[in-house]
Order: C-alpha cells, then structure tokens, then sequence
C-alpha cells in the first residue's frame, strides 16, 4: 500500500497517485552549490543606464549622503546587535525569543507599529506619504541547528564564531541598520516599509514565514528585499525551485533468524534508492535546465538483529525549471512504488510492506527579469559603489514572491563569511557598511524618496 501525503503548513494531507513509468526528458548536472551566480559580465552588459542616473541623484541628497555616512559610523553598534541576536537561540519552528528580541529592537528606534503575525513573523510598519509602493525588507530569523546548540559568539583576532553568526544574522542586523539610519536622518519615502524577520527559511521550515505572508489576508507588498548573508555584489533574482520528501516503508518486523523471510523495509528503502539513482543520474546527465537531487537522512530499525518494522529516508532535488523538478519527482515515486514492489515480491513470508510519502518541502522555481526595475536598482547600487555586480539563482524568502511575479531579489548584508550550517560559521567585518548601504540604496530607490519636509 502507498500513501502519499504533500506537506505544507497548515498541514493537511493531499492524496496523489503514482506514476507508473516516467520518460526522462533532458536536464543538466546542478553542481552541488546552494547558490549559483552567473557571469558577472552579464550585469554590466544588461545594465540599464537610466538607473545608473537614478542611484547617482539619490547619492546627491544629502539626507541619503548623511545616512549612508551613518551606517559607517555605526558599525560598531551593528556589531554589537550582531552578536546579542546570534546569542539567542532559535532553532526550526524556535524562534519565538529572537522573534520578541527583534521586534523590540524595531520599535525602539521607531516604527508606526509592529507586531508578530500567527505564523511567528516579526513585522513592522514605517509609513510612507503614500505615493509608493510598498517595499518589504527582510531577514530570516531561524537557524539549522537544533535546540540546545551553543549559540555564543567567540572573537579569534577580528572574526566572531557562531552557529548562525552570519546565516541570517547578518541580514536581520543590516535591516535594523537601515531602519535606524533612515529614522536618525529623517528620510521620508513614498512608499510604506515593512521591516520584517521571517520564520521558518531553512530546512523544514520550508519557507513557511514568506508563505504566510503572501497568502490571502497578508499585508500589502508590492515589491520584496530579502537580505541573506554576507556579500555586497551579489544580487539573486532568481528562484531556485525544490522538492523534499519523508519516504517511510513500513512493515510487520521481526526477529533476524525467527522472522526471516518477512519483507523488510530497509531492503524496500535500498531497492528504490538504487532504482532512483539509476534513472536520476541519466536524466541529470542529460543537457537542458539544470537539476540535482540527494538523498541526504537515514533512519529505521531497532537493533542489528531485527527486522525493522520501518526504515525511513529523506530527499532533496532541486531544479531550475518547474517542469524538470516534476518530472525527477515522477521518477522519484515510480522508484519508490516499484522498490515496494520488489521487495513484497521477494517475500516468502507475512504481511506485504506499505510506504508512506510526504512531501516535507516545496520551493518553487521562477525568475525577476534582469529589465525589472528593482533588479535594475540593484545593479546600480552595487555598481555605484565601485563594485561588480554578479547575477544569481538560490533558494531564499525571495522564492516565493518570484514565484507570484512579484518583483523580489535576494542581497547580502556586508562583510565575508564562511562554514555555513556548522558549528564553525564565521563572520568577518571586511568592508562590512559596504553591504547595508547598497540595501539602503536599493531600498529607497524603490519606494521612492520623498521631497524634504513632505507630510
């Protein structure tokens, strides 16, 4: 017996069925990299002049010229914030106490309101005189590592250690940043800003944070910053797309002598692993849009001497192209329904094994044209500030408004970092402003600057 469940919060089940064959159309070999950037050349060839012009007249203003001087001067207390939030543990589906934190930071330097939505979002408001769009800008505020990690920063020489230092501190530091450089310079803009820390952007989360958000009922946002990370001339517009699955075959178990002859889960488990890869391999092999998959967790049985009553695995494939994430995810349930298959052929004794499939995860794929406005702004920015823009694909917040033609791009918040996802992560304040002013910039050009003295 299959059961197949897709997994998104709220978490109600929805049955589908299994393909029986899936024809492997062509699609490319992803190199096992979460973000992949395109040619730097691109940017400058793509680069629209106009906004070129646009970036250099707001550099003019000098309440703009004030603020971006602030962020230098400032750095030290956006350092100092750094480390107070990575201090604060908040692990998947955790992060209530960073989530507080951080709401309180916004409010004491100054918004129109705030609050924290049912999904566990930390919003708020700074308004605008209404003639603009309105432009979120956020950072995650959830971490990969699981409660109980050691969570306090260590200074060697001039770079801060921690689990999370960086990924996505640094974005939640650098949105707090603008915030404050924006209320102690007075600048006014068009439209209104919502300062959000999302939960729920990594792993299992599943992104489920920016889906609230955007669902029916949510604020208003008409174009999305997402500041992730370190890094001041990279600019994701880009979605990179996935599916992950919880695939679980379950089965009587039993003794290892007394019981033989039971159909055994983890054998069922191995029979569609090597069935998936095979047919995987020569699909991502193939030319077209790139794809990956991985099956990254194991898990089942009791002892060395039992037959498991379950044996379990998870999956990550990704793809640029919604259409070739499908069709590897077809191949994926084909593997898994003829693995069961196999291995309850194979029994000589005893009740036939079930799997159950749950989509634990569903990114999806999609791109802001390189013309787009705001991505024209970014380009600028970054340019503005004498350095080289590289175009990019990753799985971020931004996911999701890319994914509903919402102009979003995703921005580094300054400075260089390294060992991501691991106890060792580090943070390195190398030209750290750099970063959040190109945020700034980017930030004010698409809301719009409004004139000295507006209501």
């Amino acid at each position: 017996m299959i059961r197949t469940r897709i997994h998104t919060p709220p978490r109600v089940p929805v049955r589908a069925s299994f393909p029986r064959r899936v024809a492997a159309a062509p699609v490319a070999l992803l190199l096992p990299l979460a973000a992949v950037l395109l040619p730097t050349s691109l940017a400058a060839q793509t680069a629209d002049p106009a906004y070129d012009t646009e970036i250099e007249r707001l550099q003019t203003d000098p309440r703009v010229r004030e603020a971006l001087a602030l962020l230098e001067s400032s750095d030290e207390r956006t350092i100092a914030e750094q480390i107070e939030l990575t201090q604060i543990p908040a692990p998947p589906f955790m992060e209530d106490a960073r989530a507080a934190r951080f709401l309180e930071m916004m409010r004491d330097l100054g918004v129109d309101s705030a609050w924290i939505d049912t999904e566990g979002n930390a919003i708020a408001l700074r308004r605008g005189t209404g003639d603009g769009p309105v432009v979120a800008l956020t950072g995650h505020l959830d971490t990969v590592f699981p409660e109980g990690t050691d969570v306090t920063v260590r200074m060697v020489g001039d770079t801060l250690y921690a689990p999370g230092v960086s990924d996505d501190v640094r974005g939640l530091t650098a949105v707090l940043a603008v915030l404050r450089a924006m209320n102690e310079t007075e600048l006014r803009t068009g439209g209104d800003i919502l300062f959000v820390g999302t939960v729920g952007e990594e792993g299992l989360g599943d992104l489920r944070g920016v889906k609230h958000l955007f669902r029916d009922g949510g604020p208003r946002i008409d174009a999305f910053l997402s500041v992730d990370g370190p890094s001041d001339s990279r600019v994701t517009h880009q979605a990179l797309g996935s599916y992950r699955y919880r695939i679980t075959f379950q089965g009587p178990g039993g003794h290892s002598w007394g019981a033989f002859g039971l159909a055994n889960p983890a054998h069922a488990l191995g029979r569609a692993v090597r069935l998936f890869d095979d047919e995987a391999a020569d699909f991502t092999a193939a030319a077209g849009p790139r794809t990956s998959y991985n099956v990254g967790v194991l898990g089942g049985g009791t002892s060395v001497n039992s037959v498991p009553f379950e044996a379990w695995m998870e999956i990550d494939m990704r793809s640029e192209s919604p259409a070739s994430l499908d069709r590897i995810d077809a191949i994926l349930l084909a593997a898994v329904e003829e693995g069961l298959e196999q291995e309850n052929a194979a029994r000589t004794r005893g009740e036939p094994l079930t799997v159950d499939v749950e989509r634990i995860g569903t990114r999806p794929s999609g791109e802001i044209p390189v013309a787009s406005p705001l991505v024209q702004r970014s380009i600028a920015a970054t340019r503005a500030l004498g350095l080289e823009p590289g175009l990019g694909r990753s799985s971020t917040d931004s996911n999701i408004p890319i994914s509903l033609g919402i102009p979003a791009v995703t921005l580094g918040g300054g400075g260089t970092s390294g060992n991501a996802h691991s106890l060792d992560e580090w943070f390195l304040n190398t030209n750290g402003p750099r970063g959040i002013q190109r945020v700034l910039l980017v930030t004010l050009a698409q809301a719009g600057l409004a004139p000295v003295g507006a209501p």
